[in-house]
């Protein structure tokens, strides 16, 4: 019987070769992705070449290539200043005209803390980050600085917002104009809408859904008009509320909504007052829907049609929630904060509305990206105000009235 001949080894060399081979098609492919990314990082939008420059990097981690390098002699940033104002408006959610305003209120706050980067570049800087969620090599990259003095960059510019632009939360600098765009909607003497937003966080005393909770107030234009954030979500949104400073300011101190009330057709006198979420309390400035479970086809003419104008009112603020998400996608619903970043998020969160209002001011369109809606809290079930039910059947039959009237 003929014998088995046994495989023949492969010569060892053969394997190193092999090896050798990957790897210098390794370095090709990331030469010539780096090469079309030095080639073209004025043309693609931020979102891709931070996707490229993500790959790239990924490419990197796991061969003998070179580090990623800055591609050109000069920065990005600095190529950047000449290009079109679309362009602008990708990179930094504002025309250039926008940018050159916020620059010139900010700069000030900005100079004294870097001597040795240009204004325009610590700003850019910090709204690229915000922008685009990228992360401080990225950013270092692009204005040429480095990680660190990119992280200081971004509170920076964050703090010189809440420092300079507080006004533009208007229930307390310009609340006669949140009037009279709600009567627009036929709602008197309506001084905004409040509900809340979730920011997910990885943490495990929270459970695994946690997140910080940010109660915000905005107006018919979908401007914020008080935002408190930085609440865990175990917290009921009833006691959320009692907390902030905007329920202190109408319960206690009387600052807010103190004003004349609007007498109705029918003679009835309703306070100044807000439309809030179904998760919070009736109160009779804080007016909620009508809440009937199971019990739809039971609600009259007049419950409808508060509820419809409710509904539509609240569209507002997940519209601004959206929009804001859709602008600064650091702020994005996907997004899970880390627990050692998440006492940075109320402030982080701050900047991105006050950037919001600003660019609303100067009408500029919103970016073309899709949106993410809000998750739905828990109605309240608590024993309504008598005083609030009253303040809202009447604003109820006002309403009525006038859808029949159409």
């Amino acid at each position: 019987m003929a014998k088995k001949r046994k495989p023949k080894k492969k010569p060892q060399n053969h394997n190193v070769n092999q090896s050798q081979n990957v790897a210098a098609l390794i370095w090709r492919v990331t030469h010539s992705a780096e090469s079309f990314l030095s080639q073209n990082d004025l043309v693609l939008l931020p979102s891709q070449s931070l996707r490229l420059e993500s790959l790239i990097s990924s490419i990197i981690s796991h061969s003998p290539s070179p580090p990623l390098s800055p591609p050109h002699r000069d920065s990005w940033f600095s190529r950047f200043r000449s290009v079109s104002d679309s362009q602008w408006l990708h990179a930094f959610r504002m025309l250039k005209p926008t940018f050159s305003h916020l620059l010139h209120l900010l700069s000030p706050s900005l100079a004294p803390s870097f001597p040795h980067i240009a204004p325009d570049c610590v700003l850019a800087a910090a709204l690229f980050r915000l922008a685009h969620a990228a992360p401080y090599p990225a950013v270092s990259r692009r204005f040429a600085i480095s990680p660190a003095d990119a992280c200081r960059a971004f509170f920076a510019v964050c703090k010189a917002l809440a420092d300079n632009l507080g006004h533009l939360f208007e229930l307390r600098t310009d609340s006669q104009r949140v009037v009279v765009g709600f009567g627009f909607s036929s709602l008197p003497n309506c001084f905004g809408v409040l509900g809340f937003a979730r920011f997910k966080i990885d943490d495990s005393l929270l459970g695994e859904n946690g997140a910080l909770m940010v109660q915000a107030l905005v107006d018919s234009e979908g401007r914020f008009l008080d935002v408190s954030a930085g609440w865990p979500s175990t917290m009921k949104p009833e006691t959320i509320l009692r907390e902030t400073k905007l329920y202190r300011e109408v319960e206690e101190s009387k600052e807010l909504l103190n004003g004349p009330s609007y007498n109705l057709s029918e003679g009835c006198l309703i306070p100044q007052y807000i439309l809030g979420d179904s998760c919070f309390p009736l109160l009779p400035w804080l007016l909620t829907p009508y809440n009937r479970v199971n019990e739809e086809d039971s609600f009259g003419s007049a419950e409808r049609a508060f509820n419809t104008a409710h509904d539509n009112a609240m569209g507002l603020l997940g519209d601004a929630f959206a929009r804001l998400r859709a602008s600064w996608r650091l702020l994005a619903a996907s997004r899970k904060w880390k627990r050692d970043c998440v006492e940075h998020l109320p402030f982080v969160l701050v900047a991105g509305c006050l950037l919001h209002n600003f660019v609303l001011k100067f009408n500029e369109a919103m970016p073309d990206e899709g949106v993410e809606k809000e998750e739905g809290l828990p109605s309240f079930d608590g024993v309504e105000d008598e005083s609030a039910v009253r303040v809202r059947d009447a604003l109820a039959l006002h309403l009525s009235r006038l859808s029949l009237r159409k």
